[in-house]
């Protein structure tokens, strides 16, 4: 039975990947770190991730915890991941084609991103399926922990460029791990959290512990801030909180966030003051969407390489357009053709 609250948060995770990504690759003129139009785009894309990987999460505890709910063994684990691991890895290479650097684009042909993290997750899920929601907040504890024991081997320094890049195996597996731009650690914490709020759906005490943790940690990051005259949050750059790469303060209280958000929803589903449903179509669609829409940014980034940029108007217009046009379309799909898509694939080859 699928949960309307889960799907509604899961489009909510998809659409802001979508705003974030439209908004860095058709920046308008004259914008910069200070303006509050930066500031709100900052803000959603620092959401936007979390949200996307805990739902994701989410969905493969679910999904392993009733394939392997008579325990683990060897061809089922294969049978069960294998298929993921190869999708998300292969989807993920073809964004990165998709949104090529030399065609104004992003990403090397090579470069691991949010799909190979959930890939990973993937692996460990059956085994993440075994634990209790105690255990689970200390593994996620432990995982939001890791920059502070990484140190200068999170790539904090790293450009771009560099953070995309890689040029032999080894340094590649180090993107993947530690310093790329969505590495296993501490990112798979979100992940953890999606299994987590899963494991939790009847224990509000849980959830709430972390949000106070978050809590905590949120003032403490605004009083170290204040003290040590740094920055509170930036996309990178010497900032109490940082995305690239993501810092312990940075998981601590985006995952508050997200779980403020569940609550929220969960507390709508139940007395349906707002109805949501019209995003429930998005969200059994996330991969899908994921994919298609890094094929109109790549057209997009390809064509405004020789071309001016956009006013703020414009730009504001184009990314709010491609941001919303995704409802409908995913409302259409579910309506004519619910059986075609990445999800789909993904559904009968590991089934």
């Amino acid at each position: 039975m699928r949960l309307g609250y889960i799907d509604q948060m899961k489009a909510i995770a998809i659409l802001f990947m979508v705003e974030v990504h439209t908004a860095a690759i058709l920046p308008p003129e004259g914008i910069t770190v200070g303006h509050p139009a930066a500031f709100v785009a900052a803000a959603f894309g620092g959401m936007a991730a979390p949200l996307f990987v805990t739902v994701s999460g989410w969905g493969m505890h679910r999904g392993a915890k009733k394939r392997f709910a008579e325990g683990l063994n060897s061809p089922a684990w294969i049978n069960w991941v294998l298929p993921r691991v190869v999708i998300l890895t292969a989807c993920q290479f073809l964004v990165n084609f998709l949104l090529a650097i030399e065609r104004g684009g992003r990403f090397e042909w090579q470069t691991p991103g949010v799909l190979t993290l959930i890939a990973i997750a993937a692996i460990f899920a059956p085994l993440i399926s075994r634990f209790t929601s105690k255990q689970l907040v200390g593994i996620f504890s432990l995982l939001a922990l890791t920059p502070l024991l990484l140190g200068e081997y999170n790539g904090a320094e790293f450009s771009w460029s560099s953070r995309v890049d890689s040029q032999r195996f080894e340094e590649w597996i180090h993107r993947l791990l530690v310093n790329g731009t969505y590495p296993v650690f501490p990112w798979l914490a979100f992940s953890t959290l999606g299994a987590i709020i899963a494991e939790s759906e009847n224990d509000f005490e849980t959830r709430k512990n972390i949000m106070a943790i978050g809590a905590i940690v949120f003032l403490v990051s605004i009083v170290l801030s204040f003290s040590s005259q740094k920055a509170w949050a930036l996309t990178e750059g010497d900032a109490v909180l940082t995305f690239f790469p993501a810092t312990t303060f940075f998981i601590f209280v985006t995952a508050m966030f997200v779980l403020i958000a569940n609550e929220l929803l969960l507390k709508n589903s139940n007395n349906e003051r707002i109805n949501l449903s019209f995003l429930e179509a998005s969200g059994r669609l996330t991969l899908t969407i994921y994919v298609l829409h890094f094929a109109i940014l790549g057209i997009a980034a390809e064509y405004m390489m020789d071309q001016p940029r956009l006013s703020v108007a414009e730009s504001f217009a184009v990314t709010f357009a491609h941001t919303l046009i995704w409802i409908p379309m995913a409302n259409l799909h579910q309506r004519y053709c619910p059986k075609v898509s990445l999800e789909e694939l993904l559904r009968r080859v590991s089934n």
